[in-house]
């Protein structure tokens, strides 16, 4: 009788790789919603913790995820659709939890596509809830000229820009500023680069920019101090930054936003993002 078994994904592996675009492409078979592995964030050196679960020499699931913060894990998983039910999926998330425990995290975050249902039950099962719904959008069409845009110039961060960060950050969001400090060191890496919006040469805003690879780029922390908020100030920024990354070479550029949030959502479209797709988040302890 065949068993499963869970090895840790090896970020150069070419045979591993093709075996996860492999099981991506049957799951799309197969399924009506499209479940994606996130290859380029698993694929690279320093990038997300992967596992993969074998049923003999076939790849039948896979499970990643990162800190998003000091306490938190963020899940993402495929399951082949004809392996689910059999325990594929907590063979993986019980070997994630020993690799997350000694790093602190005590909570998880499950992304599943809107429309999968097999996630949903699973993820509710482990006791999850419900936490929000977010879209992720692509720039698609031609960026809007600067017409009657308030004057904002963008610049990298320094050192020096560190205070003013968390100080916007957490102003924006509503979030702590010890929490917000943290996940700025969490998430200070290579691959992400911090711009420190200006307005007559004072610090405005921020926004950051992951690069995932050589052509796509995801746009994320995007915020203006309340106090400079409803000026247009936003509009001009993502503007000026999707200007900036067409000419970097990004082909592919992204961002995601909270699906109630009709005024970000009306901002981003008025650049020329359209929603690409929908995830849902439920948040858990650990099992």
């Amino acid at each position: 009788m065949s068993t499963y078994q869970v090895v840790p994904m090896i970020y150069h592996s070419q045979e591993q790789i093709e075996a996860i675009v492999s099981l991506e492409q049957q799951c799309k078979q197969l399924d009506s919603v499209h479940l994606k592995a996130d290859l380029d964030h698993i694929s690279k050196k320093g990038g997300d913790h992967a596992l993969l679960c074998y049923r003999d020499s076939e790849l039948v699931g896979l499970l990643s995820w990162y800190a998003s913060d000091a306490e938190t894990g963020s899940i993402n998983a495929i399951v082949h659709p004809q392996h689910r039910r059999q325990g594929v999926f907590r063979s993986l998330l019980k070997q994630a939890i020993l690799d997350m425990t000694p790093q602190g995290i005590h909570q998880l975050s499950y992304r599943i596509p809107q429309g999968l249902s097999p996630g949903i039950n699973t993820a509710e099962s482990l006791g999850a809830v419900y936490d929000r719904a977010e879209y992720v959008m692509q720039l698609v069409s031609e960026i809007s000229p600067m017409d009657e845009l308030p004057e904002v110039t963008l610049r990298v961060a320094e050192a020096q820009d560190w205070d003013f960060m968390i100080t916007c950050s957490s102003q924006a969001f509503g979030d702590s500023e010890s929490w917000t400090r943290e996940y700025f060191m969490q998430t200070n890496e290579p691959s992400r680069v911090t711009y420190i919006a200006c307005q007559d040469e004072q610090p405005v805003g921020l926004v950051r920019v992951n690069s995932i690879n050589a052509t796509t780029a995801f746009i994320h922390n995007f915020c203006i101090l309340p106090a400079h908020q409803g000026r247009k100030l936003g509009r001009a920024v993502l503007t000026i930054l999707s200007n900036l990354l067409t000419e970097q070479g990004y082909t592919d550029i992204r961002l995601s936003v909270v699906t109630e949030n009709e005024r970000a959502l009306n901002l981003y479209r008025s650049v020329g993002f359209e929603v690409n797709s929908e995830y849902h988040y439920y948040r858990g302890k650990l099992v």
